[in-house]
């Protein structure tokens, strides 16, 4: 293979491998190498991507001349990947007629397509069953409960309740966008956090007291100050003391406490760290790793009975993201859950 054919195959960015007449790999970029492995050169095409559709377009060009492309889904050393592939026929000094083979990875652009189906998908069904009762009661207080007062009354409450929900739902959808327009853009005011905690346990002070739940804040300090958002670390510190309340509460027990460290691993300094510790039922490690995930409900009945939209934890970790921070979740069935909220200092 000439030398200026392989220099050429390195220069360019995207996977590439150069086959011969009978399907044997002559040259193969960096990339490729990283897509497939090492050692390409030498073997045939069937061995590193053994798709019909890939060798069929491979036969067709090497055979009619043409170009061909297909769309497959391999098993790379990255995993599953689609690739969008082209395949061009080439003619070398020395290796006769052949064929180039370009390979555009385009698994990023299908999970974000299948992302938008899923949320469009789960939108829709959040919003589709609060609308089908409400349509079902008014339908039933136009006829039969025309006249009886207690069912009217009775129905209007649930009625309130589902238009509540929705109106959460869609509040949280665009508290979601917001945050997520602004994940890129690093927060730089400076913000006394120890308050703004002090002031999320007054306002949940009341629902805890109905709840039969104590919420205790623990620091060893007055104040703490750190580059943030306080709207929204406000909104991070609502949504958690929330779930422990309405699903930690078992204990009858949420604790908040807030400690500072040195210098933490991960982010490289000193951090805060604000901890809601609850003694309640736990959640399975099965959940843990989805638990961030938009509408993913460790119990999706419970949930939607407590008004949950699903959307809180979605919104917490990017606002998190968003000050450079981590969100940690360390739970046990039947000893409770600690989320844990670590952000830099300064």
């Amino acid at each position: 293979m000439p030398a200026t054919v392989a220099a050429v195959l390195d220069a360019i960015p995207m996977p590439l491998v150069l086959v011969d007449a009978g399907q044997r790999v002559l040259a193969a970029n960096d990339p490729a190498a990283v897509l497939f492995g090492e050692g390409l050169v030498g073997r045939t095409a069937p061995t590193f991507l053994r798709h019909p559709a890939f060798l069929d377009g491979l036969e067709l060009c090497l055979n009619e001349g043409g170009r061909t492309t297909a769309r497959v889904m391999a098993a790379t050393r990255a995993g599953e990947t689609h690739l969008s592939v082209t395949i061009s026929p080439f003619e070398s000094e020395g290796a006769g007629q052949g064929a180039l083979i370009a390979f555009e990875d385009l698994t990023a652009q299908e999970q974000a397509v299948s992302m938008r189906r899923d949320f469009v998908a789960n939108v829709s069904h959040e919003l589709r069953t609060p609308l089908t009762a409400l349509v079902g009661f008014i339908d039933t207080l136009r006829g039969a409960a025309r006249d009886d007062a207690a069912a009217r009354d009775r129905f209007l409450g649930i009625m309130e309740r589902e238009a509540g929900r929705m109106i959460r739902l869609v509040n949280d959808l665009l508290s979601l966008s917001r945050v997520e327009s602004e994940e890129r853009r690093r927060p730089d005011q400076k913000v006394e956090i120890l308050s703004l905690l002090k002031s999320a346990l007054v306002t949940h002070r009341e629902q805890a007291e109905g709840a039969g739940v104590a919420l205790t804040l623990e620091a060893a300090r007055e104040a703490v100050w750190i580059k943030a958002d306080g709207d929204q670390l406000t909104q991070v510190f609502y949504n958690l003391i929330e779930n422990a309340v309405k699903y930690g509460g078992a204990g009858k027990e949420v604790k908040i406490r807030l400690t500072e460290i040195d210098h933490e691993p991960v982010l490289r300094g000193p951090a805060v760290k604000i901890e809601f510790i609850d003694r309640g039922e736990g959640i399975d490690a099965l959940h843990l790793p989805r638990i961030t995930e938009r509408f993913y409900r460790v119990d999706a009945h419970r949930s939607r009975e407590k008004g949950g939209t699903g959307l809180g934890l979605a919104i917490v970790k990017h606002i998190v993201n968003r000050h450079r921070g981590r969100l940690r979740i360390v739970s046990e069935p039947g000893k409770g859950s600690n989320f844990m909220v670590i952000l830099p200092v300064g």
